[in-house]
């Protein structure tokens, strides 16, 4: 059932809420593989991705239960620092687990992961720090080993200020004999969600959110309960389909302060965008919306995650924009999709050049990945006819309960056969 059937021409309207950010789901799980006791995590989303990072740690010899929402971790019985190939292959933030077995064995055997196609993202940022932190480090046969040899006090400038690696080294640093300070470190909102539930578990850490993190090295680190932040990508993407599709939408469970860049760029476009007390948002775009210029930047500025969706959203406005993408070199793969459907784009290196247009026709096409499933979902709600996304598993790793929610605010959304 990897084919979704999507009816245009619909205003959307309705409340939709938030599920837990698969971002910050991801590796706070991987990171209970520190912990002794059990650990209960609520407002997990069901999603394909969380399934997988579920199998990852079971094949570690956790136990894992799920039920309405909430996952019960219970590590004490890890007994294998060895990531199955198989497993890493089936999702990018399987490299996550490193850190942690570090941490917790002094030693780890991981094969390079996989994920969507949407450029290099290389493990040497990772590799490096875990080096000056005092690992033995060696690449072979698709394989990365670890090994602690002279943990030592460290401070460790990151190239790039990778997400990935900011959360690895945390896990390895929080139980480290040493201190660790990483400097350029991601400010991401899933960083601090990071930061504080290692923090609940005993480990002391500060300056989550800036761009650089104090890490001193306790011995162990407790079981604890915490609630994941709610998905800022998610909430952005039911910011511009309500936008898009000139509708009316009230999100629910989200944090102002994360959609800050989004907000800034769809009140650009004319979209109305009231936020309201209580973790609650609602957009309107029922005015004549026109272009903006958008260049994707590490957090706090404008999230790669969502550019293919204000791609979609600029495809049907009048008017020429200009997105630069900065972060990942092959995230433009949506645009040959878009095009099947009217779009008017030109890429040139990093760059691509909207040409928009009223409205965009319904076509038959892929999802190349996870965010260009989500912009073909945009794109496809503004059409008058019917649109069928074919690769709909790209969708599923990233928003929980798609079509039921998709049909709460008044879309046709339904998974047919392939």
């Amino acid at each position: 059932m990897n084919k979704l059937l999507i009816g245009g021409g619909t205003r959307v309207s309705g409340r939709v809420r938030v599920s837990g950010s698969k971002n910050a789901t991801l590796p706070i799980m991987a990171a209970c593989l520190l912990a002794r006791k059990e650990c209960i995590l609520h407002q997990v989303p069901d999603l394909d991705d969380v399934k997988v990072m579920e199998e990852v740690l079971v094949s570690l010899g956790a136990k894992v239960k799920r039920e309405n929402g909430t996952l019960v971790i219970n590590p004490e019985n890890i007994n294998s620092y060895e990531l199955p190939e198989y497993l890493s292959r089936r999702m990018r933030a399987s490299n996550l687990v490193m850190g942690a077995l570090l941490g917790r064995f002094g030693k780890a055997r991981v094969a390079y992961p996989g994920g969507c196609a949407i450029g290099q993202r290389p493990m040497d940022i990772h590799l490096k720090g875990f080096r000056e932190m005092g690992y033995r480090i060696d690449e072979c046969y698709g394989y990365i080993e670890g090994q602690a040899e002279n943990l030592v006090d460290c401070e460790i400038m990151l190239d790039f200020p990778s997400v990935g690696a900011t959360e690895n080294l945390m896990m390895a640093a929080a139980v480290s004999k040493g201190n660790t300070v990483i400097r350029n470190a991601a400010r991401e909102p899933e960083i601090v969600d990071m930061q504080n539930f290692l923090n609940r578990m005993g480990a002391r850490i500060r300056g989550a959110g800036l761009d650089v993190i104090r890490i001193e090295g306790v011995s162990e680190l407790n079981g604890v309960e915490h609630e994941v932040i709610p998905d800022r990508i998610e909430a952005g993407t039911f910011m511009v389909l309500a936008a898009a599709s000139k509708g009316d939408v009230v999100i629910e469970n989200v944090v102002a302060e994360h959609l800050v860049p989004v907000t800034a760029k769809m009140r650009e476009t004319g979209a109305e965008v009231i936020h309201y007390n209580g973790g609650t948002l609602r957009v309107l775009g029922k005015r004549k919306l026109g272009p903006v210029d958008i260049k994707t930047m590490p957090y706090p500025g404008f999230p790669t995650d969502m550019q293919p969706q204000m791609m979609a959203l600029l495809s049907a406005v009048e008017g020429t924009s200009v997105i630069v993408e900065t972060i990942f070199e092959n995230r433009f793969m949506h645009v040959n999709e878009l095009r099947r459907m009217g779009a008017d784009i030109k890429v040139e290196g990093r760059v691509a050049i909207i040409k928009g247009k009223n409205r965009l026709r319904g076509a038959t096409v892929e999802a190349t990945d996870l965010r260009a499933g989500a912009a073909l979902v945009i794109a496809a709600v503004g059409c008058e006819e019917e649109t069928i996304i074919n690769n709909a598993f790209h969708i599923d790793r990233g928003y929980e309960k798609i079509e039921e929610k998709l049909g709460a605010l008044g879309v046709k959304a339904v998974r047919i056969a392939s």
